[in-house]
């Protein structure tokens, strides 16, 4: 067996100081798509919970919060872009930190391909080209195009694409309030054409549902929320490596929160729960007809933001799965080839591409089965990121157990605030889970192997993970040798690629690494 080693002692790295605070914080907000997300589960919230949706959006909120102040005090420990791989790595061992990285690069996997088609979709009807949008050999055409060209972008520039997220992220944010200041406006002054109601304080009671249907919601309001960790990813490009991408990572979970809660209450109020519950399924009855009902001949605002919004999220979706793949390669839990950097950008291009080139594929591959298969397949992405986030905020509070009685904040920043983040998504996975597993509970009630393919296929993944995790573990068990580690009290936070043991370099993308 020949060593992951590469041919040349000097590599090339990522690009530090690339981009700053607010790029970051874009980035986080770009990669959870406000528009599209909201887009896609208003509508199964209201049918589970109905007027409570906004109750949702807030009590979502929650373990997401939690869990990003485990990336923020993990990340000024340990500022590395491959965030939860990492950090769990170091506090509870090498095969739950693979298993950790494993869930965040299939996540992109799983969603690049979807966001892409929205984008196309959304933006085509924005400029009235609805013919083009309803034919599938089109869509599906420019889908693929569009993520090679954000993959394109984010092996090219990290700053030209940080440049392109706050563009992007500006427009969709003022065309989501605009379409909500008009549809709140209507509501009150009488003239909104669907079964208008207005908005009421118990609407944002989250438990007034209560049992399953509360469940379902939170575990929708947990996909809406999940992205802003991207910020994290970028921490090694990030000018102020150890505080401010964490720091993005919590102002962009506040941002989200405003804006959920905002646009929520607006819809609600706008078109009423029964409109919202028959629609449910059709993302495009929400934001496409209903912004008909409220603007009229302006309806192109709302199509615009879900366009730009799932644009923006394509690439920033790319970011944290290739980020995850460099950082595993680097220490030897993946090949070396998946750590290469390009030697002129500065990013890592054979991560990137890997990524792309997968989602593309997933893609093609889902939609051939059925679009019902495409919505599961986003449905068993919730179990991926509540699996992920829930192991970073255990992480948290092991590794930095010595410092939880140095004082409250210690206590309820690092250990406590994690650690029921963690908890909360662990209930949430394991009602999901028990809750999938009924084949009626899914798109269209479909069964594969007696059970709703959502949990087929987040099975599915996990087992193809394990193997794969072993099959890497009999190639090269170096990765393997590393054991868990605990922060001491009062540690300063490290700089970023400054390992406890000293590591070789990545190769750079113009030398092939031997022998995986």
């Amino acid at each position: 067996m020949v060593e992951d080693t590469p041919r040349t002692p000097q590599a090339a790295t990522l690009r530090p100081n690339a981009i700053g605070f607010v790029d970051a914080l874009a980035i986080g907000l770009n990669a959870t798509s406000p528009a599209y997300s909201l887009a896609a589960v208003i509508g199964p919230i209201v049918a589970l919970v109905g007027v409570h949706a906004p109750g949702v959006m807030l009590a979502s909120f929650v373990p997401m919060v939690l869990i990003a102040s485990a990336f923020y005090y993990l990340n000024r420990a340990d500022p590395d872009c491959g965030t939860t791989f990492s950090w769990v790595t170091r506090a509870l061992g090498p095969t739950t930190g693979w298993l950790g990285g494993w869930a965040i690069t299939m996540t992109g996997v799983l969603v690049v391909g979807s966001l892409a088609d929205v984008a196309v979709n959304f933006g085509l009807l924005a400029v009235g080209l609805d013919g083009l949008a309803g034919d599938t050999l089109v869509r599906q055409a420019l889908t693929v195009l569009v993520i090679v060209v954000m993959a394109a972008l984010c092996v090219r520039d990290t700053q030209a694409a940080a440049r392109l997220q706050n563009v992007l992220v500006l427009l969709q944010t003022v065309c989501l309030f605009v379409f909500a200041g008009v549809a709140l406006y209507r509501v009150y002054a009488g003239t909104a054409s669907l079964d208008a109601v207005r908005p009421a304080a118990g609407w944002l009671d989250p438990f007034a549902a209560g049992g399953t249907a509360l469940t379902g919601g939170l575990l929708l309001g947990v996909f809406v929320y999940w992205g802003w960790e991207s910020a994290v990813n970028l921490t090694e490009e990030t000018k102020d490596p150890s505080s401010a991408p964490g720091r993005a990572g919590i102002w962009s979970t506040v941002v989200l929160l405003a804006t959920y809660v905002s646009v929520a209450f607006a819809v609600v109020a706008f078109a009423g729960t029964g409109y919202l519950a028959a629609h449910a399924d059709d993302e495009e009855a929400v934001f496409a007809s209903l912004a008909r009902e409220a603007l009229g001949g302006w309806d192109w605002i709302v199509l615009l933001a879900v366009a730009t919004s799932a644009l923006a999220s394509t690439q920033t979706t790319i970011i944290p799965a290739s980020r995850t793949a460099l950082s595993m390669a680097r220490r030897h839990a993946l090949p070396s080839r998946f750590g290469l950097v390009h030697p002129r950008y500065r990013t890592p291009a054979v991560s990137t591409w890997w990524v792309a080139g997968t989602a593309t594929v997933w893609y093609l591959l889902i939609h051939r089965i059925s679009e019902n298969a495409l919505a599961d397949s986003l449905t068993a992405l919730s179990l991926l990121i509540a699996f992920y986030y829930a192991l970073t905020g255990i992480a948290c509070a092991v590794y930095h157990r010595r410092r939880l009685t140095s004082g409250l904040r210690e206590f309820l920043l690092v250990g406590a605030g994690p650690l029921v983040g963690a908890g909360m998504l662990v209930w949430l996975l394991v009602e999901a889970v028990a809750d999938m597993a009924d084949p009626a509970n899914s798109s269209g009630g479909a069964a594969w192997f007696g059970m709703g393919p959502p949990l087929v296929i987040a099975l599915g993944l996990s087992l193809v993970g394990v193997a794969l995790m072993l099959a890497r573990r009999a190639a090269s068990g170096r990765f393997w040798t590393e054991r868990p580690t605990t922060a001491p009290a009062g540690a300063p936070a490290r700089t970023p690629h400054e390992p406890e043991t000293p590591a070789p370099a990545p190769a750079t993308a113009t030398t092939a690494a031997t022998g995986d």
